[in-house]
């Protein structure tokens, strides 16, 4: 079975056939995707991880449309129905749509209408009318009454007649997929509001009157749109023109006629068989084959957004590091107070507290005394702020007091807190800190996602990190089934310190198990520290094809063996060992030494058993031995003075950190407690197509603010510096709108609305009792994703 799959495989992905096949043969020897992707490029040719993520959810799906393919033709055999051009035809389905379309006429399902009139006698009347016109319908009819069964008058059994080629012609699986097609590509998706919901759904108000083109729909709108339907606003259909007249004769009635050759010659059946054709689409198919590509767009849409989930969760997890540093977590609260936790270099929790410096108690002296006595007691080197409420008037705190101390050199950071208590709540949490405040776990979380974001973002649920879009509306089964090897692959491209590193980080290594990875944690924790790899063969559930998966990802940072602390698999130390014994050096001495590394001949170390591209992957390994693929560690530095929405000007340039890229633009946090949002449009001078092009989450940027809405807290940020909002109002004859409520934007067609990315925001300016008015694209893109996408 696999050689055809790998046939097939080779063929969509673009690869060779050896490729493919020796995959596929990895993946079913229970090979995961990073140890193959690195140390068995020689037998898969070199396929990457994001090649081989393809090739394993491509695998996936062939295999699950080839036991379907099998359930179907048993079921068909078993009915006595399956033809030789049938099984040709089911064997040739290359999608699970198609398959279904085939399998249609034999689904066991209730009893049709159809079905008694074929039980009656009536199939032979059908097929008499559809092959010779020329028959009169209510003359020939009268030859197949069959009273018992009710159809005792000419129209009773015509209408029998009718039903059966109405059922026969709309499981026609040729006829589906040409109507489909048609639709799919001239259909329009049309939003209506429900008559009355107008107010209970003012956020959907966008698409109260709304028509664009079904295949150039993007995610973010499908999903608002099926997000208002659910809740009742909103009622979606699919047209062929912004005002059909169902009056009219569907274009679709004529493709069934010409399909099934009917066409009106004025023969005595032509009228009845035409009506045979409009029942047939207005009664059978409209709706069902509506039903199958709004499902198509929700699926496409689903797989969109889940890819920007997962490329955000990425970017967040391959985040710079500060690295092994003393720091302090700090937990704002305003009434409940700031809750602070200190960690030790490795993340392990030595003192924690509560203060109170903010408002309504103000007990900043008190404060500045706990948090210096810590500093100086631990050796504090990092101040971890977490963004949630009460954030900039903390770090407003800790600035002072910092700078009421110069001689100290500590560096405060505001980091992003989502999901931390998730995570303080959690199972995890509660074993490892058993008498810790849930608070305080919180206030841990937020200092150690500081030191190394991958190692502690891992204990939480990647759903609840919140970098997604519409992340609710998704299916949870695929979404967490893509973030997950998000996970994984972000784990295996760092490498784990076995050491140091958590249970569940463990568990995210290639090869290993929730299970051992606690055996591992359990052993560290008994015995002390592993001092080589080799030492994982004691762990109770390390068997060798474990080992052989995991031993590349995994570090010993101080182990007797130097290479322990590299990416060079243990099944290749003796390449290493070779090269090191035939130059004369000590193995140690090989680490980092560039200039010898670069002169030794790859080739002349290939052997049966290991590959060229393995010898060149070990040597440029022993150059920067562990070496991190994430960036060097820097933050944003948040404006001082600059804490709340109200303190924004327009044409004010700050520095801040994207928290979040959708199909539409950038979320980026300057410091005021709500994110502003850099359109697509205003992303680049250059035209952007996707906006990760432009940026990423954790990236700090400078962008210039170009709209704000203090009402509704909205912000509108532009990455072009070049830009002026003010200028921009005056060009366009704006005027200042201050007060209140501000009236909202009209609406206009999506088409229209995003068809130029290259039209920029617009702007008003403000004095400090004014909000400005967005509008041009920025007020789509507020109108339709921050409204619409609220808690999404």
């Amino acid at each position: 079975m696999n050689q055809p799959v790998a046939a097939l495989l080779a063929s969509e992905l673009s690869i060779g056939l050896n490729q493919a096949t020796a995959a596929v043969t990895l993946l079913d020897d229970g090979a995961t995707v990073p140890f193959i992707s690195r140390y068995r490029k020689e037998l898969t040719g070199g396929l990457d991880d994001t090649q081989m993520r393809h090739l394993e959810e491509r695998l996936r799906y062939l295999r699950e449309l080839a036991e379907r393919r099998e359930v179907i033709l048993k079921s068909v055999e078993d009915q006595g129905k399956l033809t030789a051009a049938l099984e040709a035809s089911i064997r040739s389905a290359d999608t699970k749509s198609r398959l279904e379309d085939l399998y249609i006429p034999y689904k066991q399902k209730r009893r049709t209408k159809a079905m008694i009139a074929r039980d009656a006698g009536l199939e032979p009347l059908a097929n008499a009318l559809l092959e010779n016109p020329q028959l009169a319908p209510e003359l020939t009819a009268q030859g197949y009454l069959a009273a018992d069964a009710g159809f005792d008058t000419p129209k009773a059994a015509l209408d029998g007649a009718k039903q059966i080629l109405m059922e026969r012609f709309a499981e026609d699986a040729d006829l589906l997929d040409s109507l489909r097609r048609f639709l799919s590509s001239q259909g329009l998706l049309a939003a209506r509001v429900v008559p009355g919901k107008e107010e209970e759904g003012a956020k959907f108000s966008d698409y109260f009157e709304h028509t664009e083109v079904l295949q150039s729909v993007p995610s973010h709108r499908a999903l608002a749109m099926f997000r208002g339907r659910n809740e009742g606003i909103l009622m979606l259909d699919l047209r062929l023109t912004p005002d059909e007249n169902s009056a009219d004769v569907h274009p679709c009635q004529g493709m069934i006629a010409k399909h099934w050759h009917i066409q009106d010659q004025k023969r005595p059946a032509d009228k009845w068989l035409s009506e045979v054709v409009r029942w047939t689409w207005s009664v059978k198919l409209s709706v069902h084959i509506q039903s199958d590509l709004l499902m198509l767009l929700r699926e496409k849409a689903e797989t969109e957004a889940i890819g920007v989930f997962a490329s955000n969760l990425k970017d967040l997890l391959l985040a710079a590091p500060a690295g092994p540093q003393v720091t302090i977590g700090l937990d704002p609260g305003l009434r409940t107070g700031v809750k602070v936790a200190t960690v030790d270099a490795t993340g392990k929790l030595v003192d924690q507290a509560t203060i109170y410096p903010t408002p309504p108690q103000n007990k900043t002296q008190e404060a500045a005394a706990t948090l210096l006595a810590m500093i100086e007691r631990h050796g504090v080197q990092l101040i971890s702020i977490g963004n949630g409420t009460g954030s900039r008037e903390t770090d407003r705190f800790v600035a002072e007091m910092l700078a009421s101390k110069p001689q100290l050199s500590v560096r405060r950071v505001i980091v992003n807190e989502a999901g931390a208590s998730i995570y303080s709540a959690s199972e995890l949490a509660a074993k490892e800190f058993p008498n810790v405040d849930v608070t305080i776990r919180g206030a841990v979380s937020i200092a150690r996602r500081l030191q190394d974001p991958l190692a502690e973002l891992v204990k939480i649920d990647p759903q609840s990190i919140g970098v997604g879009q519409y992340q609710h509306d998704v299916s949870q089964l695929q979404l967490g089934r893509q973030l997950n090897t998000v996970v994984e692959d972000c784990v295996n491209a760092v490498g784990v310190d076995i050491n140091t590193a958590s249970s569940p980080l463990l568990a995210r290594v290639s090869g290993l198990s929730a299970r051992v990875a606690d055996n591992i944690v359990a052993l560290r924790d008994a015995k002390g520290r592993f001092s080589s790899r080799k030492a994982l063969l004691d762990v109770p559930g390390m068997g060798a094809k474990t080992f052989q998966q995991s031993a590349g990802f995994l570090r010993v940072m101080d182990g007797v063996n130097p290479l322990d602390r590299s990416a060079v698999h243990p099944e290749s130390y003796p390449v290493v060992e070779a090269i090191a014994k035939e130059n004369g050096r000590e193995l140690q001495s090989l680490i980092a030494d560039s200039p010898f590394l670069r002169a030794v001949n790859a080739q002349q170390y290939v052997s049966e058993q290991v590959g060229l591209p393995t010898v060149t992957d070990i040597l440029r390994e022993l150059e920067k031995p562990g070496r991190d693929p994430r960036p060097e560690f820097k933050t944003a530095r948040l404006q001082d003075g600059v804490e709340k929405i109200t303190d924004l000007e327009l044409d004010m340039v700050l520095e801040g950190t994207v928290t979040n890229v959708t199909s539409f633009g950038a979320f980026v946090d300057v410091g005021v407690h709500q994110d502003g949002l850099v359109h697509i449009s205003a992303m680049s001078e250059k035209f952007v197509k996707d906006p990760r092009d432009a940026a990423k989450a954790g990236d700090i940027v400078k962008v210039k603010v170009m709209a704000l809405d203090v009402t509704r807290q909205r912000i509108g940020l532009s990455m072009r510096l070049s830009d002026s909002a003010k200028d921009k109002l005056e060009a366009e004859g704006g005027r200042e709108k201050s007060g209140g409520r501000r009236s909202k934007p009209t609406p206009r067609s999506a088409r229209s609305q995003d068809k130029k990315q290259g039209d920029r925001s617009r702007g008003t300016t403000r004095s400090p009792n004014t909000q400005a008015k967005p509008s041009g694209a920025l007020a789509n893109a507020f109108a339709k994703a921050l409204k619409n996408d609220q808690g999404g």
